[in-house]
């Protein structure tokens, strides 16, 4: 590529992809694909399509390119590594950007899935790595942007004990010599192991005994009832994960703006809504349910990995915290307890500004909502939605809002 036409400044808009998982959202129903056609020409809309993730950031199976010059962003920064990621993370995490933002766009359950720890992953990676493609932990954090619905983390361990009780569920409690024994999280995992290695007529009936059980059986957890429905509708009576997600996992519904953290090997099936989620650079996930048999993987490796770090519903959730980088008071941070990345979040109503003050490592920036424009290093540039940038290290920048703005940055340091 000749000089002229290689990527100079620090601040570079991005064309990225949409990948077509079965669980995603239809066509231009899919914010993921809406926000991905609006910066990307050669990406087009297939309405009888499901778009289920957009990319941003430099991972090698969907990376990001540079929208003017249709560089590599990751062939960019490796020929710019003190200017645009600057010493401290290079030295820490390398030329690689250590967390990758996307959006998802959520018409169903996604697989029951964990993410494996960093010395789990190495192991994996180093016995399969066309299967596990990196040696990295893949903890994340997701951010809804409306209504969003998912299986987090367990239950308080009483809650799931009472619902063991019921007759269809009773098989799946280990039972010790003297037939009693305290309930606790070994237990637990024994209970999703024999619930996963259930075979398919064995679930199918008790689910259909779980859709038999009178409501006032169910108390508080009432809500099992339709939601049972929805997941037959979904992926049929037979698949395990009905019965870890219904019977052990936390629901939740979160409205727009909340966040949630996952942990390395916390226990996870997003249900349905359009979320900001970004992660530490990694693809590792270890699915046994809410899929094709032929996708799932090991239960023994699957269940010997649970950590059962998050056991009420109030655990993941990560507050909205005021941010040294707001010039204007309009930029809030969420900072998961990891490392690699935190998010800027900031809202702007028609007609304000708002200037963030230089962050010392590299950044990417995605507008969700509204219209506006960006000045950096002397430059204007347009920011509405669907428009991603990376903003290199050290470059303060202005927000200005023509229309309501809503732009999500996530940094490392």
């Amino acid at each position: 590529m000749a000089e002229s036409e290689s990527e100079s400044g620090s601040v570079i808009q991005l064309k990225c992809s949409c990948n077509e998982y079965p669980w995603g959202k239809i066509g231009r129903q899919s914010l993921a694909a809406r926000l991905c056609e609006k910066t990307n020409p050669e990406f087009q809309v297939d309405e009888s399509k499901p778009y289920a993730e957009m990319w941003m950031g430099t991972y090698p199976e969907l990376p990001s390119y540079s929208l003017k010059t249709g560089e590599d962003l990751q062939e960019i920064l490796n020929k710019n590594k003190d200017k645009l990621i600057g010493k401290t993370v290079v030295d820490k995490f390398g030329a690689n950007l250590p967390f990758l933002p996307k959006i998802l766009s959520i018409a169903k359950a996604l697989p029951l899935q964990i993410h494996p720890n960093r010395e789990l992953s190495e192991k994996l990676h180093k016995e399969d790595p066309e299967k596990y493609t990196d040696p990295n932990h893949k903890p994340e954090i997701a951010v809804a942007l409306g209504k969003f619905e998912a299986f987090i983390g367990y239950k308080p361990l009483k809650d799931i004990e009472e619902l063991t009780k019921l007759d269809c569920l009773e098989q799946f409690v280990p039972r010790s010599g003297s037939g009693s024994q305290q309930f606790d999280n070994e237990t637990l995992r024994e209970v999703c192991r024999s619930m996963l290695k259930a075979p398919e007529d064995t679930v199918a009936a008790a689910v259909k005994g779980l859709l038999s059980t009178p409501v006032e059986r169910y108390g508080k957890q009432a809500y099992i009832l339709d939601l049972t429905r929805r997941l037959e509708e979904q992926y049929g009576r037979h698949d395990n994960g009905n019965l870890v997600a219904l019977v052990c996992m936390n629901y939740m519904v979160l409205e727009a703006g909340s966040v949630v953290y996952i942990p390395a090997d916390g226990i996870h099936a997003y249900l349905s809504g359009d979320i900001v989620e970004c992660m530490a650079r990694s693809n590792n996930v270890i699915n046994t349910g809410f899929c094709p048999k032929p996708d799932r993987d090991s239960v023994d490796l699957f269940t010997d990995a649970l950590t059962f770090k998050q056991h009420d519903p109030s655990e993941p959730m990560l507050k909205r915290e005021a941010t040294d980088k707001s010039g204007n008071g309009k930029t809030i941070e969420f900072r998961p307890p990891m490392s690699e990345f935190n998010i800027l979040v900031t809202e702007l109503s028609p007609g304000e500004t708002e200037t963030v003050k230089p962050i010392l490592g590299p950044s990417i920036m995605v507008a969700t909502t509204g219209y506006g424009n960006l000045t950096a290093e002397g430059r204007e540039y347009p920011l509405g939605e669907g428009y991603i940038y990376f903003i290199g290290q050290g470059v303060p920048v202005e927000i200005n809002a023509r229309d309501k703005l809503a732009v999500y940055r996530a940094y490392a340091e």
